[in-house]
């Protein structure tokens, strides 16, 4: 009687070549069922920009979590660097171009959206959907690279495709986009250039991590050709490129962010000593540039504001203008009927 040997099951690490044509599928439009899939692409594109920017715009979290999930534009994100790995100019170029067509639909159909809104509700201090996708820094690269490598693992590996949800959370795609739409609608340039900026430092980490990440696992070892291996290597030059041009701007921010933070630190440590022996306390310290804006609660006399002034110059090793506010203490008791 034959005996029958159980299959070997697959624990290595690389990428497994009986799973190439399903990837190819899954990854590039393209064949018979191009147009639907086109189709299916620009619907839910619409559909999600319209959850995240309505979502944005109300302050709504879990809102732009669902959009992040619904939105498709990682797909070709992913393509274009799995067709860099595998050497292929034309699938690269095609999910490049469904890249750019996707980013320029987000953007037109938030302004459009954000143009029947009135103005009063759209707050780009006051809302953190906003304000947390205009001033990016390396944090948000470091993120991008995290997400773009683990997309790249779960795309190689059928038995954890679900997991991409997962990723479409934790790297933003449409919502930055949606934000750059808003604020070009409300002629806020330097908001709509924020959030543009963390835009393409998430699709350049994407394309870079997902990249290396494909190469590793040994997607990159299927070519053969020469040519093929001279796309490879360019356009991951090209990669590496993008992602330190935006590392300038996000080191930038970063500093200045830090900058800052040790400024109100340093300021309110002032306000502190100051108010030592008096009632009152310290409700807000903030510095902007040159001028410091202080909020003080209590009763009872206060030392020269001058002197407090004099501290922060020196503390802040800089000439200051004071913004002194102060709030009486509401004192106030209650009885039961």
């Amino acid at each position: 009687m034959p005996t029958t040997t159980p299959p070997t099951p697959v624990t290595k690490l690389g990428f497994d070549p009986d799973y190439l044509p399903v990837f190819e599928d899954k990854m590039f439009i393209e064949g018979a069922q191009t147009a639907r899939r086109l189709t299916n692409f620009i619907v839910l594109l619409l559909l999600a920009t319209v959850i995240a920017t309505y979502g944005i715009l109300s302050g709504s979290t879990a809102t732009v979590i669902g959009a992040m999930i619904v939105a498709p534009l990682m797909s070709p994100i992913m393509a274009t660097t799995a067709a860099v790995v595998m050497g292929s100019t034309q699938r690269a170029l095609r999910a490049f171009g469904l890249t750019i067509v996707g980013i320029l639909t987000v953007i037109a159909t938030a302004y459009l959206l954000a143009w029947v809104v009135p103005d009063i509700t759209i707050s780009f201090t006051s809302n953190g959907e906003i304000t947390s996708r205009i001033n990016p820094g390396l944090y948000a690269l470091f993120t991008a690279l995290g997400a773009g490598a683990a997309g790249a693992f779960i795309i190689s590996r059928a038995e954890i495709a679900d997991s991409m949800g997962g990723v479409a959370i934790a790297i933003s795609l449409v919502p930055p986009l949606c934000v750059v739409g808003i604020s070009l609608q409300q002629g806020r340039l330097d908001a709509a250039g924020g959030a543009m900026l963390l835009f393409l430092t998430n699709y350049l980490a994407i394309l870079l991590a997902g990249g290396m990440v494909l190469i590793i696992l040994g997607l990159g070892k299927l070519v053969v050709a020469q040519e093929g291996g001279r796309i490879r290597r360019r356009g991951l030059v090209l990669f590496v490129f993008g992602v330190v041009l935006v590392t300038i701007p996000l080191t930038i921010s970063t500093v200045q962010a830090v900058t800052r933070i040790i400024a109100n630190q340093n300021a309110t440590a002032e306000v502190q000593q100051w108010l030592e022996g008096t009632s009152y306390q310290v409700v807000t310290v903030n510095v902007t540039d040159k001028v410091v804006s202080a909020t003080v609660e209590g009763s009872g006399e206060l030392k020269p504001a001058q002197q407090l002034a004099n501290r922060l110059a020196i503390a802040l090793n800089r000439p200051i203008l004071l913004n002194l506010r102060t709030l009486p203490a509401q004192l106030g008791a209650s009885s039961s009927p």
